[in-house]
């Protein structure tokens, strides 16, 4: 299906269902079916997602002022897709010493955006990264960078059910933040926007006490070391331009599409 969006969205008209199933080897109702049961919607349908003009219809009628974390309290946990998601934070010290001493377990899994990475402690998930657009090895060097004294063991076996629990929907999620104090905040106001909803980076900016900070903001926002758990892919423009994403817009696109989709398919 990873193979299929990337058809899709590297195509300059909408794609028959006829083209799509005989690209990739299937025959049309076998292809729908498949397509249908991951995203919960027809390829069509799914085409009309990843238009860019999508982004802007979900800051019109999807728009999330943040405000509302104040009733659920943005130090506390947050509910994302059907997952129950606990973090918390590295010390400012411990940050400072750049992972010094501690043991980080990583490895590869297939993902609904493409190969991904996964880095976990023994305190949750502490980097998840994607490489369709990058490459492994780029993707690799941009989270391990992170934390430049760090031990890297790859562990499959160890970071296999946080990956399930991350992106297969399986337990509970919990991450290990490890960021800067600014950053910090933007990750937490970032956990409490919901699937299929979008905000800007001057809402965030408002949201975080620093309604001017919109470029730091967006800084912020790229340096999320857990993308799709904290959903910086749900940050736009003012004006609904995808803006930017570290790990690729079509990545980003993608995501959207693939949210609105669940959503509006679970209201039909």
């Amino acid at each position: 299906m990873r193979r299929a969006i990337d058809l899709i969205d590297g195509a300059d008209a909408p794609l028959s269902l006829d083209d799509l199933a005989g690209r990739m080897d299937m025959s049309p109702a076998h292809f729908q079916r498949l397509f249908s049961a991951w995203v919960g919607i027809s390829p069509k349908r799914y085409q009309q997602y990843l238009q860019l003009g999508q982004a802007k219809r979900m800051l019109a009628e999807r728009m999330t002022t943040l405000a509302v974390a104040d009733g659920v309290g943005l130090s506390g946990s947050s509910r994302l897709h059907d997952l129950f998601v606990r973090w918390e934070a590295m010390s400012p010290g411990d940050f400072a010493r750049g992972g010094e001493g501690l043991v980080i377990e990583w490895d590869w899994f297939d993902s609904p955006f493409g190969p991904a990475l996964v880095m976990g402690t023994d305190r949750g998930i502490c980097g998840l990264a994607f490489a369709s657009e990058m490459g492994r090895d780029v993707a690799f060097d941009d989270l391990a960078r992170r934390w430049p004294r760090a031990e890297f063991v790859q562990q499959g076996e160890r970071v296999g059910p946080l990956f399930a629990a991350a992106i297969v929907g399986r337990g509970e999620t919990q991450l290990h933040l490890i960021g800067a104090p600014f950053q910090i905040k933007v990750w937490e106001a970032l956990l409490n926007i919901p699937e299929g909803h979008v905000t800007t980076y001057s809402q965030i900016a408002t949201r975080v006490g620093s309604p001017k900070a919109v470029r730091a903001v967006g800084t912020a926002v790229g340096r999320n070391p857990v993308s799709y758990l904290i959903p910086c892919h749900r940050a736009l423009r003012k004006n609904g331009e995808l803006g930017g994403y570290h790990w690729g817009l079509p990545v980003k696109r993608a995501m959207l599409a693939y949210e609105s989709a669940r959503v509006d398919a679970n209201l039909a």
